[in-house]
């Protein structure tokens, strides 16, 4: 219950801030007076997986059969399967809302099942959020330079929306397909004043979020956070909840700055992105490089869960099956908290 609570209540922040009104909200009566107002209801979880070996050289070439997944200790079968940006394919009964252990799979179009979002699962919806703030004042070219170039990589099946924050989120380019008006975006942005990054962090999760298919947000930051009122730990947990994988690349050395450190690598580590610590623009632009390379070498698996009595964390666990995959480590999110609905 705890869980759920602190995920309505960082919901809340985020209108709250859309609103400019956060100062008026009593967080303790929003939770109270939204706890009676839901009920549990869980739908396709989606789960981004990574797979490396001991040296982090990304595992190809995988098929859904050497997959297992478990939520709260219980096998799951997998809905659909889909490896780097093509669209995922279906592979359980047709109709089926939570599939039963017993059920055959069955070789079928992924609309059938994933109610024809197998399209918009084809490539990713990656959503760029630039620190602008006075942090950044030095590097600030050099690190346009760097997200101009990630930007210019992408996969064709690549979607990319581009938001800068100091004290405030700027959206300079919705999510779109056209990387010249991504590019036009970035070149817009201009140096702030404070960095509320956690803020805005929270306001790009919720956009994320509204976006069917798969997606992950990369934060570009400097740090430290000096003007949020929400703290990493509840973005995270939205993150988490909602299946979006975030990925930092921060300029300060891991040592440098411990309490952003700490933050970054707990988000990222929850949520199943990563963190990479990156003073040189040769670093930051080596760091866009390998998400680049993850988002084309990762799997993007599904599932209807089993019926689970449990409303709040649920634990997912994802292994390969044969002794010789189990050398093999996986990264993905660690669980979800089930979605609230009228």
């Amino acid at each position: 219950m705890q869980g759920k609570n602190r995920t309505v209540a960082a919901w809340v922040l985020t209108a709250a801030l859309a609103a400019g009104t956060l100062a008026a909200v009593d967080i303790v009566k929003a939770q109270e007076a939204l706890s009676s107002l839901f009920r549990v209801e869980v739908d396709l979880v989606v789960l981004n997986v990574t797979v490396t070996d001991r040296r982090g050289r990304y595992i190809k070439d995988l098929k859904p059969a050497q997959f297992r997944i478990f939520e709260d200790g219980v096998p799951q079968q997998v809905a659909s399967f889909g490896e780097g940006n093509a669209a995922p394919l279906s592979i359980a009964t047709i109709g089926s809302r939570a599939v039963t252990e017993t059920s055959a799979p069955v070789a079928q179009p992924a609309q059938e099942v994933l109610g024809g979002m197998n399209e918009s699962f084809a490539g990713t919806n990656v959503f760029i959020l630039f620190d602008t703030s006075n942090f950044m004042y030095l590097t600030f070219v050099y690190a346009e330079d760097a997200i101009a170039d990630f930007i210019r990589g992408l996969d064709k099946a690549d979607s990319v929306a581009l938001y800068g924050f100091s004290r405030n989120l700027t959206r300079h380019a919705g999510l779109t397909d056209n990387r010249l008006d991504a590019l036009k975006g970035l070149r817009s942005s201009v140096a702030g004043d404070q960095t509320a990054l956690y803020n805005a962090l929270l306001l790009t999760l919720r956009d994320a979020a509204e976006v069917p298919g798969r997606k992950v947000v990369i934060v570009f930051s400097n740090g430290p956070d000096t003007a949020s009122t929400v703290g990493p730990d509840d973005v995270g947990s939205i993150a988490e909840d909602e299946g979006i994988p975030i990925y930092v690349i921060s300029t300060k050395e891991l040592n440098r700055d411990a309490v952003s450190s700490n933050a970054f690598r707990r988000i990222t580590s929850r949520t199943g992105g990563r963190a990479f610590f990156a003073k040189t623009w040769q670093r930051q632009s080596e760091a866009f490089v390998s998400i680049k390379d993850e988002l084309e070498s990762s799997y993007t698996l599904a599932y209807y869960p089993q019926n689970n009595p449990n409303s709040g964390w649920r634990n997912i666990e994802v292994e390969l099956t044969g002794d010789d995959l189990k050398r093999y480590r996986i990264r993905t999110r660690n669980g979800y908290r089930p979605k609230l609905a009228d």
